[in-house]
């Protein structure tokens, strides 16, 4: 199972997290390019040899191809909630993607000042100084913490470079709260290893991560389409929203899909 955007820009598509939301894809259309391997990722398996093996789309091409989807909409008056950095992999690897957001604001000023910007990243670039200015510089950085425990995470997320959870625990709270959150609570069985995020000890450390961070927002959700691991389990919607009760009563904002 794969399901790969074919456009550098396409949409808008109903978010049930962003509204009318117009997304770009800085990766490749025909494959994959991210440092997670998640078991529950729609756009398929992540080929490791395919991490640095392309050549990226040159930023001139990438601007055109934005700028021009952006001006289609605005002519004929197409509602844009949020303009979407998500796409066939993980966007903060493109390497202009500082440049990227220096020069969409000036276009969403321009075409859809309403708009928010949002980026979903799976925060394994904020090592890198100049990505996490870019994520500052936009409305919504909405990073993504599957797991409490370094054990989680190497099963859910799959790293296939060095990720340390303690690291990005520490990268994630210099957006001094001015960050979203976003979690998949799921459960199953991969490699012979049953897991589930949302028990101890992953749950607990979880909320121990979170109450450091302080995000301004927190999304959770389960699974929602077909998934390339087996043997995968969907949590309902009363489960998800316990834990967005648990999460207010913390004095968190906590939303579920």
């Amino acid at each position: 199972m794969t399901f790969l955007w074919e456009s550098i820009a396409f949409g808008p598509i109903h978010s049930r997290r962003l509204g009318h939301s117009l997304g770009i894809n800085l990766m490749p259309v025909d494959e994959k390019i991210c440092s997670f391997n998640c078991l529950y990722c729609e756009c398929g398996w992540t080929l490791e040899k395919n991490l640095n093996a392309r050549e990226p789309y040159p930023l001139e091409i990438v601007m055109e191809a934005i700028e021009r989807k952006l001006a289609e909409c605005a002519s004929v008056h197409t509602p844009v909630d949020s303009i979407t950095f998500s796409g066939n992999g993980e966007p903060t690897l493109y390497p202009w993607f500082d440049q990227v957001i220096d020069r969409l604001l000036v276009l969403r000023d321009k075409y859809y000042p309403q708009a928010v910007i949002t980026c979903l990243s799976n925060a394994t670039q904020l090592y890198r100084p100049e990505i996490v200015r870019a994520l500052q510089r936009i409305e919504n950085p909405m990073l993504k913490l599957d797991a409490g425990t370094q054990e989680m995470l190497d099963i859910i997320n799959a790293p296939i470079v060095p990720v340390d959870i303690e690291q990005v625990t520490d990268q994630l709270c210099t957006f001094n709260g001015n960050l979203i959150i976003q979690t998949l609570f799921f459960s199953g069985e991969h490699d012979g290893k049953p897991f589930d995020n949302t028990q101890d000890p992953s749950w607990s450390q979880w909320l121990a991560r979170i109450r450091r961070i302080r995000p301004k927002r927190i999304v959770i959700y389960s699974l929602d389409r077909e998934t390339p691991a087996l043997a995968l389990h969907k949590y309902g919607k009363e489960v998800l929203e316990g834990i967005v009760e648990k999460l207010r009563t913390e004095g968190f904002e906590a939303f579920s899909y």
